[in-house]
């Protein structure tokens, strides 16, 4: 069973996300949006959405260090393993709460605003499922890890050797088995969520908008009563201009 979870199930969700990415591109490529709603209600989408999006950005981040980078790496640059697992709890812990409570907001967004549950498919259902799943397993592990004190299981001696170790085609089954339940129950719903992700609005993530940040600024103008209403019979909108415009002026 360990061979089959740690050593076979890793490879058949890269394949499944690196394939079904690719397909859904070619495929599907009006499709790959994040369908917003945000015409249908906006306030609570104001909170829930940064919340949840600079919040699992942290906890990204916060795996990648955790997952990659080597424990002897860390202690090489002068950082311990007691300040290393102090600055994971304070700072993982902080960005679990806020990516869960931005989450929960927008599945009560979504729950209770007509418009916006009607446009709610079965993928962005299964989608929130996995998501609160792994956000709650997730701050789970880190509330075991406190309360274990110094007993704290240290994952980057287990977890973390297994991950890497996929990438190198040779995975440590071992190193991912002795780790405590709690870890394996976080990992498989990882793995599931990774499995789906191509099929669902997650996959916008890897078209990020990026060039929003480089490209000019529009200017939005609203009409109020210092902006007089056109009179006579001119529509609203762009004044005449051209040929025709200066032959009416010359007669």
């Amino acid at each position: 069973m360990n061979v089959l979870l740690w050593g076979v199930l890793p490879y058949l969700v890269i394949a499944t996300l690196v394939l079904g990415t690719v397909w859904r591109y070619r495929f599907d490529k009006f499709g790959w949006t994040t369908r917003s709603s945000q015409l249908y209600e906006s306030r609570l989408l104001r909170i829930g959405s940064p919340l949840f999006h600079f919040g699992i950005l942290v906890v990204f981040i916060g795996h990648v260090g955790g997952l990659i980078i080597p424990e002897n790496w860390t202690e090489a640059v002068g950082i311990s393993e007691g300040l290393y697992h102090f600055n994971a709890l304070l700072f993982g812990g902080i960005a679990g709460v806020c990516t869960l409570a931005g989450i929960v907001i927008l599945v009560v967004r979504r729950r209770t605003t007509g418009p916006v549950f009607m446009a709610t498919t079965r993928n962005d259902k299964l989608m929130y499922v996995l998501l609160i799943g792994a956000i709650t397993l997730g701050l789970w592990t880190t509330l075991v890890s406190v309360g274990a004190g110094s007993e704290a299981h240290n994952y980057r001696e287990t977890v973390s050797p297994w991950f890497r170790s996929i990438f190198r085609l040779d995975p440590d089954v071992d190193a991912m088995a002795e780790a405590p339940i709690q870890f394996h129950v976080h990992a498989l719903v990882g793995m599931l969520l990774f499995a789906v992700w191509p099929f669902t609005r997650l996959v916008h993530a890897f078209t990020a908008p990026v060039h929003y940040l480089f490209r000019p600024y529009i200017v939005y103008r609203s009409r109020d009563a210092r902006t007089p209403a056109p009179t006579g019979r001119a529509r609203a909108g762009w004044n005449p201009v051209g040929t025709r415009d200066r032959d009416r002026k010359s007669r």
